[in-house]
């Protein structure tokens, strides 16, 4: 054996080691795999994928491309990591049932509320839905930072400009070393009904619960936890709902009746909950149980059938209720990314004003961004008018003079981007029509500029 160079020895404890090999892993899971950022509510995956579905232009009017494709896409340029994960999150996001407000639109099988695998990804399609374009809007208009994939090759975006509250609207789960996160969908026009609020007032979280009632999940159901405790968890940031099944009778001959079950709670694999039931059918768990069949086809139907007409419909739920999944729990765990930076649990007025503060910065940034653009243009025109006050001289000048250029800029005291312009134009774009055109867009670019620099100066315009 030969001996080890003394600068490769590490004279440190072991334990040492460990805690500090162990925090960085754990740091890394926490930032970039299991925690929301506030701001756009999704971990790296989904927006990487977002990003790469926008870069592909599968926009809502285009047609779909092939899931493989979009999954390629994302582990070859910007997620280095198993195909399988990265199609599972693409398909959660195209699952009606899993989220409220779907940010992927897929063609062909992309599972069901039974808990039915997708079909691999060679076979199925996909592209963004609406929800999707909003979260991506003005991404090309320097309203995020971006930063380098894991090999240098490519650039990707920070975070999203989230033109739309996705965080509590579709909500969150994951599990980090030492924390996690759980956070239940939401229906954005209550949400949106709150932040209104916050921009004329400023609202106690008290306030805030009056507006948001509570989740709204995709698949239904009904909340039966009491007021207090949902305005407590929203203060907090953590909390439990209670969901229970959406139900009623149909009435039959002789005096029976059975219940339809239409709603089951978020999160239920309506498969197992089927087998739940038959099991309380068949071991006789529930003596004033008759029978439970699953009649579902588009919308959820299943019928449960009493033991005779003397037992009461709402006895027989409550037995339901205790001993299967036609009630359940739903935690809520507002531990997210502040900034994408620093995990903290936050209430629901904080989650809802990051969002506002970020929409602020990404409407200055995208007013900079416009204002740097009809600058450019102002210029431009103001060159181009130019020509149209003096235009024999110019003819001359390009006609006779050996550097053209060098002459129109300091006979007219023009820029060089005013100059190639002019050395650029059309003889066709000469005629009176276009002179007309040309001061009619630069009055209106002018009035807009005037708009932009009001905005970008006050932040009240900016509210």
């Amino acid at each position: 054996m030969t001996d080890l160079a003394e600068d490769n020895v590490i004279d440190q404890p072991l334990s040492d080691i460990l805690s500090e090999r162990y925090l960085a892993y754990a740091l890394s899971t926490i930032t970039g795999r299991a925690l929301p950022d506030v701001r756009d509510g999704l971990k790296p995956v989904h927006r990487r994928l977002m990003y790469a579905m926008h870069e592909l232009r599968l926009n809502p009017e285009n047609s779909p491309k092939k899931s493989a494709r979009v999954v390629g896409d994302v582990i070859g340029k910007y997620h280095p990591h198993g195909d399988t994960a990265v199609y599972d999150a693409m398909v959660r996001l195209a699952q009606d049932f899993a989220v409220r407000y779907p940010l992927v639109d897929g063609q062909g099988n992309f599972g069901n509320i039974d808990g039915d695998n997708p079909a691999a990804m060679r076979y199925t399609e996909a592209r963004l839905t609406k929800v999707a374009i909003r979260l991506l809007e003005g991404i090309n208009e320097d309203a995020v930072d971006f930063r380098e994939t894991y090999d240098g090759s490519e650039s990707e975006p920070v975070v999203l400009p989230a033109n739309f509250p996705n965080l509590l609207a579709n909500g969150a789960s994951g599990i980090a070393v030492g924390m996690a996160t759980n956070i239940p969908p939401h229906n954005v026009s209550e949400l949106c009904e709150a932040m209104l609020l916050m921009l004329d007032d400023d609202p106690d979280d008290a306030k805030l619960a009056e507006i948001v009632t509570g989740p709204d999940f995709p698949t239904g159901g009904l909340l039966v936890e009491p007021k207090e405790n949902i305005a407590n968890a929203y203060k907090t940031g953590r909390g439990s709902f209670r969901i229970r099944a959406k139900w009623h009778t149909e009435e039959l001959k002789q005096g029976m009746y059975r219940i339809i079950v239409t709603e089951i709670p978020y999160g239920i694999q309506k498969s197992r909950l089927m087998e739940k039931l038959d099991d309380l059918v068949v071991n006789r768990k529930i003596a004033i149980l008759e029978d439970a069949i699953d009649e579902s086809a588009e919308d959820i139907r299943i019928v449960i059938t009493p033991k005779n007409r003397n037992v009461e419909a709402n006895l027989l739920m409550e037995a339901l209720f205790k001993n299967s999944d036609l009630e359940t729990r739903i935690s809520l765990n507002m531990n997210v990314l502040e900034d994408g930076k620093v995990p903290r649990v936050m209430s629901l007025k904080e989650v809802l004003r990051a969002w506002l503060n970020h929409r602020q910065e990404v409407l200055v940034r995208r007013s900079a961004y416009r204002l740097d653009k009809v600058n450019h243009r102002l210029e431009i025109l103001g060159g181009l008018l130019v020509v149209y006050l003096n235009l024999d001289e110019v003819i001359r000048i390009i006609r006779e003079d050996d550097d053209p250029k060098a002459s129109l800029i300091s006979t007219f005291d023009l820029t060089e981007i005013q100059a190639d312009a002019i050395l650029n134009m059309r003889l066709r774009n000469l005629r009176k029509l276009e002179e007309m055109e040309l001061r009619k867009e630069n009055d209106s670019l002018l009035a807009e500029k005037d708009q932009l620099e009001k905005l970008i100066k006050s932040e009240a315009r900016q509210w």
